[in-house]
């Protein structure tokens, strides 16, 4: 197995320069979520070029299946949308891309401000080392390009434009991010709950508009939004058991136009992250008792409008394949495999697996040589360490799917 699996890495070095070309056309050209024609378009060439067939799977969704004789069948999985950031990252290759969203008719800055370039080409990276080296490998590749996993969108869109009928059923699905929270080089795993579950919430509460010095007229919106965010920060402080896990955050609010008016509507956004069910149903309930709570001692005429959104399911490894993972991992990597901690972002990468009923794990890649001062995800900063960040993705990506197609023969 040793040396089938350094053959399939060996590929990586003569592929480097083109991959590190593709690699800044991609992060060059972000597009936004169910956006990504361009993107999908350059993917498909490359498979083209690969002469690997390949199917579409929505507009922007790609699958190609690389099929190598009876044997496991392994699905690795790439987002690919960019997110509406301006980069700031000094790089010479750095994003200028603008592009108008397709929802709000407005020109955005767009960046691959969460790594998803490097996913891309993590997955391009496998698929074209197992197409060049089927003589010590067996079974079914399949690759998974998949859009829109910022706007919670894209697995959805995926599974109702026919992705179970794209590919045959996988044995395992397998997963990467790249990471600011570990050093570049390094991959981290962890069994259970990975990444959080989270949802948001669109609130608005109504009061009765008047003149601002004039308060016993009316009633105060913003004070009843102001009462509504302060009673919300005691929720995970006050109802989540000390052994759990939780963030709620009031990242928007907004009400009033003029110091003199007392408005009659506010709008809140709430935003959720937690490791189990329980906990999040725990949060959504107290909002909505908290919200209508405070709209009655308020007295405010209507009842709130409170409507839940971008609903992302828990990323839960099962143990067995995130062993089976990690003992590659230990294998190839040495001392650059570690544990890592639970992450509390997001991810809608579970959808799909969770649905064709197929085990999963996903894991983490180090993307920055200083990573104790390296810049979070989503940021406008945050691009990765070109090397070795896009070889370690790549890498990552063979050694675990390998893990299932190199027998310990070696073929």
């Amino acid at each position: 197995m040793e040396s089938a699996l350094a053959q399939l890495v060996g590929t990586l070095d003569a592929t480097r320069q083109a991959r590190e070309a593709l690699y800044v056309w991609f992060h060059q050209h972000p597009e936004l979520s169910l956006q990504e024609l361009q993107t999908a378009s350059k993917i498909r060439s490359r498979l083209d070029a690969l002469q690997l067939s390949h199917l579409q799977v929505g507009e922007t969704g790609t699958v190609c299946v690389l099929d190598n004789g009876p044997g496991p069948v392994v699905a690795i999985r790439a987002d690919i949308d960019g997110l509406p950031v301006q980069e700031r990252s000094a790089k010479p290759y750095a994003s200028t891309a603008t592009q108008i969203d397709a929802v709000s008719g407005h020109e955005e800055h767009v960046a691959h401000a969460c790594g998803h370039d490097f996913h891309i080409m993590g997955v391009l990276g496998a698929l074209e080392a197992f197409a060049a080296n089927r003589d010590c490998w067996r079974g079914t590749l399949v690759a998974v390009f998949q859009p829109a996993e910022e706007a919670y969108a894209g697995s959805r869109v995926m599974l109702a434009n026919g992705v179970r009928e794209a590919m045959p059923k996988p044995d395992v699905y397998l997963g990467q991010h790249v990471l600011p929270m570990l050093p570049a080089g390094f991959v981290g795993t962890r069994p259970g709950p990975f990444m959080s579950q989270a949802f948001s919430a669109h609130i608005e509460v109504w009061g009765k508009g008047t003149h601002g010095s004039m308060p016993e007229k009316g009633v105060d919106p913003i004070l009843l939004a102001s009462n509504i965010v302060t009673r919300l920060h005691t929720v995970v402080a006050r109802e989540i058991e000390a052994k759990d896990t939780a963030v709620l955050t009031v990242g928007a609010l907004h009400a009033g136009v003029k110091a003199n008016v007392i408005p009659e509507t506010a709008e809140l956004r709430v935003n959720t992250r937690a490791y189990t069910r329980e906990v999040s149903d725990k949060l959504r309930s107290a909002i909505i008792r908290i919200v209508r709570g405070e709209c009655i001692a308020a007295g405010s005429p209507r009842e709130p409008e409170i409507t839940f959104y971008d609903e992302y399911p828990l990323t839960d490894n099962n143990p067995v394949i995130t062993s089976r993972v990690r003992d590659a991992f230990d294998a190839y990597f040495d001392d650059e495999a570690m544990d890592l901690g639970r992450i509390p972002a997001s991810e809608d990468f579970s959808i799909i697996p969770d649905a064709l009923g197929v085990p999963y794990t996903y894991w983490g890649v180090g993307g920055f040589a200083d990573w104790e001062n390296a810049p979070g995800n989503h940021s406008p900063t945050f691009a990765p360490d070109l090397q070795p960040t896009l070889d370690r993705a790549a890498e990552a990506m063979i050694v675990a799917a390998a893990a299932w197609l190199v027998d310990e023969d070696g073929g």
